[in-house]
């Protein structure tokens, strides 16, 4: 049988991981719950998606930007979809805010540079644009 320090030691590591795991989930803005927008964040948002997603994925979300965009290989995302059906997202609005976070792999959709703040006003606004559910 193993002795007590093994299990002391063991306790430590294993906290340790988890507080670093809530620290790092928590800095790229993956915590549990999810911020809440006010308008004045939402205004700003279209303002920034005005400014830098509409090129590629449309004035209205649906995915159909300008002639280079609509060349690319792997097509912006249509916001207009149900959520559930985003190709990267799957219906995770956490996963929406990582991808504007990080961008998407092999596609044109890169990483952004702005505040966590601003992005996750970014991903609310994306998120309306989403149909219901039939």
């Amino acid at each position: 049988m193993r002795n007590r320090g093994y299990f002391q030691e063991l306790f430590v590591v294993v906290a340790v991981s988890l507080f670093l795991l809530s620290a790092v989930l928590t800095r790229v803005g993956l915590s549990q719950k999810l911020p809440e927008m006010t308008p004045k964040q939402m205004d700003e948002a279209k303002k920034i998606y005005d400014r830098g997603c509409s090129r590629c994925h449309g004035p209205n979300g649906d995915g159909k930007g300008d002639e280079l965009s609509r060349k690319y290989k792997v097509p912006p995302c249509d916001f207009t979809k149900p959520l559930s059906q985003w190709n990267y997202s799957k219906g995770d609005v956490k996963k929406v805010f990582e991808a504007i976070t990080n961008g998407v792999p092999g596609t044109t959709m890169a990483k952004v540079h702005y505040s966590e703040e601003e992005r996750w006003a970014l991903t609310y606004f994306v998120v309306k644009f989403a149909k219901e559910k039939p």
